[in-house]
């Protein structure tokens, strides 16, 4: 990853106009937000979690190949009352699923997931939000932790409440600032098959920037 900006208000306000920018982007973040919190607000149909699981992995490509499997994990949990009490450690149960007799994580996934229900509480991880993090924290040290921390979820908000804190941006929310980490980190990215966004983005920041 390339030398990136040091986080402040105008580098995240400029992302987060980018955000607003990017109509495939908000189109299908609307459409989710719809689902979760609007038509299937509650898990306690098999039916109403499968549509919401594989829209997931259609949207995000999380790489799900047996739905059904963690549909029926989501069910089994239980999973409103602890979503209303913005209980950390659900992401890690949900993440946590034995399919075909293999232990699988699809932690990216379970953010997700708990995040369409509620995107403040729940911000998402990925690998693009991970990289930006552990850059970060190599060259200004906002926070003690490890790579294998950012997995677990209690910590992984632990450690972004700590980069707000650094950056003295704690006038943004969760959401906010998980959109702003990855949407620095997809455009810093070295990544050959994302070259048609990463210059989308390019161009949408280069504008931004004149006007801010």
């Amino acid at each position: 990853m390339k030398e990136l900006k040091k986080p402040d208000r105008k580098e995240v306000n400029t992302y987060l106009e980018i955000r607003k920018n990017l109509e495939n982007y908000v189109n299908q973040e609307n459409s989710l937000k719809k689902l979760f919190q609007e038509t299937y607000p509650f898990n306690k149909d098999i039916n109403e979690i499968l549509i919401k699981v594989s829209s997931l992995n259609d949207f995000y490509s999380t790489n799900i190949f047996n739905v059904f499997a963690v549909a029926n994990h989501i069910l089994n949990l239980s999973i409103d009352e602890r979503l209303n009490k913005n209980d950390a450690t659900l992401v890690n149960d949900i993440a946590k699923n034995k399919i075909d007799g293999k232990e699988k994580n699809f932690y990216s996934f379970a953010t997700k997931y708990c995040s369409h229900h509620n995107p403040t509480e729940f911000p998402i991880y990925d690998s693009y939000v991970e990289k930006v993090l552990m850059y970060f924290n190599r060259k200004d040290k906002f926070a003690k932790f490890e790579k294998t921390d950012l997995k677990n979820y209690k910590k992984y908000k632990e450690i972004l409440n700590q980069f707000k804190e650094k950056y003295n941006i704690n006038n943004y929310n969760l959401k906010e600032l998980d959109r702003y980490l990855w949407l620095l980190g997809k455009h810093n990215s070295t990544n050959p098959k994302i070259q048609k966004q990463r210059d989308e983005i390019d161009k949408l920041y280069k504008n931004i920037q004149e006007k801010f």
